[in-house]
C-alpha cells in the first residue's frame, strides 16, 4: 500500500496539520542520533529529548541549526510526532514520563536478549509498542524505523533504491503522517497493518540482527518489499 497516495512528499495532509511537523526524538544514541540528523537535514525541526548532563555536543554539531536539546518532557511537548529510540528496558517508563497522550508516537525499539544470537524477548503486552499504548492511554502509537541498523537511519539509500520503513499501527491518520515524514527523509514507507503486527516487525528486526551480526552480512542493508518487473 502506498501510504503517500493522498499527500505530497514532505507535507503532512491532515485536518490538524498542514505543514511539516516538529519532531521529538527521545534518546540520543546511535539510532536516535542518526535519525535526528537525517530528519534535520531533510528540513524538519528536531527536538532531542535527553536527560540533563548528557554529552550531546557532537550530536548537535552534526544535526545543525534545525536541532536543539531539551529534557524529554519538554521535547515531547514541543513536538507533533515523537520517536522513542531509548534502550528498550526504559522505553515504557520514558513514554509515561514524557506525557505523550494525544501525540503520535513511533516506537523504534526492539526487545531482545542474546543467546549465541538475538532472541526476541517481548513484554507481557506482546510488543514494546503495545506496552507503550497500554501505559499511555491516548497516545497514537506506531511501530516503525526498527528493522535496520543505525547506519540506515542516517542514510537510507541502497544502491539504486531506498530502505523501506515498515509501519504498524491502528491509527490510519497517524500512519499517513509518519509515512510522509519517512518519505520526505528519503525512505519508502510500507503500511504493515495494525498495531498487533508490531510483534512481527520486532521479529523482523531480530532476523536483521542475526543476518547482520551472526551470518556476516554486515550492517549496510535493509529488507525491501519489491515487485516483479
Amino acid at each position: 500500500m502506498d501510504l503517500m497516495s493522498e499527500g505530497g512528499a514532505g507535507v503532512i495532509q491532515s485536518a490538524g496539520m498542514q505543514s511539516q511537523p516538529t519532531i521529538a526524538i527521545l534518546g540520543a544514541g546511535n539510532v536516535g542520533g542518526n535519525l535526528g540528523v537525517r530528519l534535520a537535514a531533510s528540513g524538519f525541526s528536531v527536538k532531542f529529548g535527553v536527560r540533563p548532563g548528557s554529552d550531546v555536543k557532537d550530536l548537535l554539531s552534526r544535526a545543525g541549526a534545525r536541532a536543539e536539546i531539551l529534557e524529554p518532557r519538554a521535547a515531547a511537548a514541543a513536538a507533533d510526532i515523537v520517536f522513542i529510540t531509548t534502550p528498550t528496558n526504559v522505553a515504557v517508563q520514558v513514554a509515561q514520563e514524557a506525557e505523550l497522550s494525544g501525540k503520535i508516537v513511533v516506537d523504534c525499539t526492539n526487545p531482545l536478549t542474546w543467546n549465541d544470537g538475538p532472541v526476541w524477548a517481548p513484554p507481557a503486552a506482546g510488543s514494546v509498542a503495545a506496552a507503550i499504548a497500554e501505559a499511555v492511554p491516548g497516545a497514537r502509537v506506531l511501530k516503525g524505523f526498527n528493522t535496520f541498523g543505525a547506519e540506515i537511519h542516517l542514510d537510507p539509500s541502497l544502491g539504486g533504491t531506498v530502505a523501506d520503513v515498515f509501519l504498524a499501527g491502528d491509527d490510519a491518520d497517524a500512519k499517513k503522517q509518519v509515512a510522509a515524514v519517512a518519505e520526505a527523509a528519503g525512505f519508502s514507507p510500507v503500511d504493515s497493518g495494525p498495531l498487533r503486527n508490531a510483534a512481527v516487525l520486532e521479529n523482523l528486526a531480530v532476523l536483521w540482527i542475526h543476518l547482520a551480526l551472526r551470518e556476516g552480512h554486515g550492517r549496510s542493508w535493509a529488507f525491501k518489499k519489491m515487485n516483479r518487473g
